[in-house]
């Protein structure tokens, strides 16, 4: 469960398809938030403007006002945070969004566990939390073990010496053992940079570290490449 906070987080999706909507809803309570739905823009103002939100998910294709003209009209007076959902590819939309004031943003269509991981951050940057699974000090998955704060690396006891960015790939890797992250989320995380499907260096990265686990003795197909989505940590 999604411990961001002592108590559950509350969250207003504004999204007109009903049925994304609903997945949406219950998968964030089914992590711990809660939830308020909506399905046009100006239900989802009015609903922004009158209630205390910890994070809004906006669509841009919104009836009635679209997600753009309701960002407008909530930073006047409002700074809850908001991700944007986006459609796919559509950079001048997040261009856009940002200007506006939105905090983040999803590309339609998304990977749930993409949106969870991008919500989760948010709030640790807007509530000032410590969330233990997000922010721990060391990592230890059988043989394999990371400290944070000296960047060290063992495997089997041996060190394993990493390059900063290659130990923040890793670590989020390890820290969410079984998932597959995208490109997308891995460049913003760990690059701090917007992805280009024509920038090669998170590839050669996640190669290097593979090779050098694989000669402390770790199964190299521990760091799996997972063709259309990004990569998983096994």
């Amino acid at each position: 469960m999604a411990s961001v906070t002592q108590r559950r987080p509350r969250v207003l999706v504004v999204e007109d398809d009903r049925t994304l909507n609903g997945q949406i809803a219950r998968l964030l309570e089914g992590k711990g938030y809660q939830t308020h739905q909506c399905f046009e823009g100006e239900g989802g103002l009015l609903s922004a403007l009158g209630q205390r939100f910890d994070l809004i998910l906006l669509d841009v294709l919104l009836p009635r006002l679209d997600g753009f003209e309701v960002l407008d009209r909530l930073r006047k007076t409002r700074q809850t945070p908001v991700i944007m959902l986006t459609a796919c590819g559509a950079e001048e939309e997040r261009i856009l969004g940002f200007s506006r004031g939105a905090d983040d943003y999803v590309p339609k269509p998304f990977a749930f566990t993409e949106l969870l991981l991008r919500i989760e951050a948010l709030l640790r940057r807007t509530l000032g939390t410590t969330d233990q699974r997000a922010d721990p000090e060391a990592l230890s998955v059988g043989p394999l073990t990371l400290e944070r704060g000296t960047l060290a690396v063992r495997y089997a006891g041996e060190p394993v010496t990493l390059t900063p960015i290659q130990f923040r790939l890793l670590w989020v890797l390890v820290l969410h053992q079984g998932e597959a992250l995208s490109k997308p989320y891995l460049y913003q995380v760990v690059l701090e940079r917007e992805f280009s499907r024509y920038d090669r260096s998170l590839d050669m990265h996640l190669s290097r570290v593979r090779r050098k686990l694989a000669a402390a003795g770790m199964a190299a197909d521990r760091l799996q490449t997972v063709h259309g989505k990004g990569y998983c940590f096994l």
